[in-house]
């Protein structure tokens, strides 16, 4: 007689056999997907849900507003806007006196908003370079170290402690004199050549009580391997913080090269915020001349603009990665309406049992 505990599996001529499940959480689903239903639900889950969380909050969406405004001005912008040229308009010119220069003129009569535009696309590239090489480094230095321990983790966070005590912005002025760089990929990457030092000791410390968690443990006990443990277990936890270190060295990125631009340590090779504000020190007066005040102040208010949406768009996609917000906008109409109806039959319910 057939044990009752064990389920039936139909082979295709028609009879059945008896095979035990080996894996004790195998869950076999009742129906099947099609394509279509597939790709809807992984539109749903990495596109859809996402553009809902982050329009759900006022942060996000002036944030975004903001960063999508700069893109489409260091993309689309410098087609439609014409480089600058060289007394194309009349000497310092205030700014909303003259629509054809919206932002006023220098003292050689060059448009700022012109300036302004087509410094954008190597400030943002500047950005990418960065951010993304000091968070990728401190996240993939700091989750391994912290999750591996050992040998490995002592190692790691030596040469960690060794960039941390060394200054940057020394090791920044030195390594930009020695190089010269002229493309912005490899002055955003000198800018946060040490930066990641300290965000990837935070993030191993984070690692370290996250290993010790219930559910890490299960997927350990379970087989699962390291990477998938890091990245479906770890790393979505770890995002929020991540994202806003990833906005913070963005802004480091901002203000350094336009420092370093400002103070001539960095070449001037290509247009630049920093380099709008030297020349109006040193060839308008900016400082001591009302009449030039307009030329240092156009670049400054583009740099608190880009840098105020940047921190809203970190406060405001804090959410994104909360897995029950996740959850309520990945989930289809049809589940959504028989929640509703499971709800209200259970009101009811319990409005009878009264």
């Amino acid at each position: 007689m057939k044990p009752t505990d064990e389920p039936d599996r139909t082979v295709p001529d028609g009879g059945s056999v008896t095979e035990e499940i080996d894996a004790p959480f195998e869950t076999v689903s009742e129906g099947t997907m099609s394509r279509g239903e597939r790709y809807q639900m992984t539109l749903q889950e990495w596109v859809v849900a996402p553009v809902q969380i982050i329009w759900s909050d006022w942060r996000a969406r002036v944030g975004s507003f903001i960063i999508l405004l700069y893109v489409l001005m260091g993309t689309v912008g410098v087609w439609l806007v014409e480089p600058s040229r060289t007394a194309e308009g009349p000497r310092l010119l205030a700014p909303f006196q003259n629509w054809a220069f919206p932002l006023g003129t220098d003292t050689q009569g060059n448009d700022l908003f012109a300036q302004i535009v087509h410094a954008t696309p190597p400030m943002l590239e500047m950005i990418v370079a960065g951010a993304v090489f000091a968070t990728v480094m401190a996240t993939l230095v700091g989750t391994f170290s912290g999750y591996k321990g050992g040998s490995a983790d002592r190692l790691l966070m030596t040469v960690t402690d060794i960039l941390m005590t060394v200054p940057g912005l020394p090791l920044t002025i030195v390594l930009a004199v020695i190089l010269q760089p002229r493309s912005p990929w490899v002055v955003g990457i000198i800018l946060t050549v040490n930066a990641w030092a300290g965000l990837a000791r935070a993030i191993r410390s984070q690692v370290l009580t996250y290993r010790e968690e219930d559910f890490v443990e299960a997927s350990r006990l379970m087989g699962i391997s390291t990477s998938t443990i890091l990245l479906k277990d770890i790393l979505p936890g770890l995002m929020p913080y991540i994202l806003v270190n990833f906005v913070n060295s963005a802004r480091t990125v901002i203000f350094s090269s336009v420092g370093l631009y400002f103070l001539g340590i960095l070449p001037f090779s290509q247009a630049n915020w920093g380099v709008m504000m030297n020349f109006a020190y040193n060839s308008g007066g900016a400082l001591y001349t009302l009449s030039a005040i307009h030329w240092l102040l156009a670049p400054m208010i583009t740099i608190v603009i880009l840098s105020f949406g940047l921190i809203l768009f970190s406060q405001g996609t804090d959410r994104l990665f909360n897995p029950q917000v996740r959850a309520r906008h990945t989930s289809s109409p049809e589940a959504e309406n028989e929640e509703e109806d499971l709800n209200v039959e259970s009101d009811a319910n319990i409005r009878i049992s009264q």
